[in-house]
């Protein structure tokens, strides 16, 4: 059933291109570039510069959120504007369950596009976001039966359980001790843990290639390395690794959902504006460097926006 809807699991993967990073697409070929690691991962800096770029856009969950957790919520602009998450990943979730999903707990909900999916999808989703801004944008965003909570996963105490518990370009907002006896313990026993994310890629390789150069003088790279340390070319990555090394977990699955998108030069740019590595260039450096990316794309953008999905359950017997 999966193959026929487009899903790829990571055991089909060429071993050479896996080595090198590179999953096949649904075509069988490896025209996207490749990522250096599958899940986006921000780490909270002491230095992080507290003034963003001003009009920044929206792409991913991940980076409004973390926007609003520097503070700087009132200058992200045009929140929906960007595809949301497509139902081939409901789809997924509710298949590997096996079960019925009738109640589901979200872990940092951001702006509600994957609490939307669920939702829409029957189940009644309780979404926790620790900002009380960002909460504020969750609520005009998701429907009235959604439950909103404010409050961080940690603070979070076992009581309800739920079918499934999942987070949306999130999971690395949560602090890595007790992690996962956290998640066992808000999860019925067979219950289900979704984890699914990832950042765009540029499609074109010549397009890519052009704006590394000229990015080099002034960053290495922007990409963030897996938070436990899994080489980019290891066939199961963060957070699949910890799951399978969790005690309260078991049938960890890694998927692919394939998935292009394009947009303007522009709004690329200011997907890019979003970027840790980015916020943390003088405002000079970022200013300079934004313009000679922006000047060297073509007038539209075409993108490798993967979307890559980490499946576990929760051991009956824990």
């Amino acid at each position: 059933m999966l193959e026929e809807i487009g899903y790829k699991p990571v055991s089909e993967w060429d071993n050479e291109e896996l080595a090198r990073g590179k999953p096949r697409n649904s075509q069988g070929s490896f025209s996207c570039p490749s990522p250096s690691w599958l899940t986006q991962a921000i780490q909270t800096r002491d230095d992080l510069r507290p003034e963003p770029p001003p009009g920044v856009r929206y792409l991913s969950p991940s980076a409004t959120e973390m926007l609003f957790a520097i503070g700087a919520g009132p200058q992200v602009t045009a929140v929906d504007d960007q595809p949301g998450y497509p139902a081939e990943l409901v789809d997924l979730v509710l298949t590997y369950a096996g079960r019925p999903i009738r109640t589901a707990l979200e872990i940092g909900a951001g702006t509600g596009k994957a609490t939307r999916l669920f939702a829409g999808a029957g189940v009644a989703v309780t979404a926790t976001e620790p900002d009380a801004a960002m909460l504020a944008e969750l609520r005009k965003h998701v429907p009235a039966g959604v439950e909103t909570v404010r409050a961080a996963f940690e603070d979070l105490r076992p009581g309800a359980r739920y079918h499934l518990v999942y987070a949306a370009a999130a999971l690395h907002w949560t602090a890595p001790e007790g992690r996962w006896s956290r998640v066992a313990g808000l999860l019925e026993p067979g219950g289900v843990f979704a984890s699914f994310g990832g950042p765009p890629q540029l499609a074109d390789l010549a397009v890519a290639d052009a704006v590394r150069a000229a990015r080099a003088p002034f960053l290495e790279s922007d990409e963030i390395p897996s938070p436990d340390g899994t080489p980019p070319g290891q066939a199961m990555q963060w957070p699949g690794t910890e799951l399978q090394r969790s005690e309260s977990f078991t049938h960890v699955q890694q998927t692919v959902i394939e998935r292009r998108l394009t947009m303007s030069a522009r709004d690329y740019v200011g997907y890019l504006s979003t970027v840790l590595a980015y916020l943390e260039l003088p405002t000079p450096a970022q200013e300079q460097l934004f313009r000679q990316i922006e000047q060297i794309l073509p007038e539209t953008v075409e993108l490798c926006a993967d979307i890559v999905v980490h499946l576990a359950r929760r051991r009956p017997d824990q």
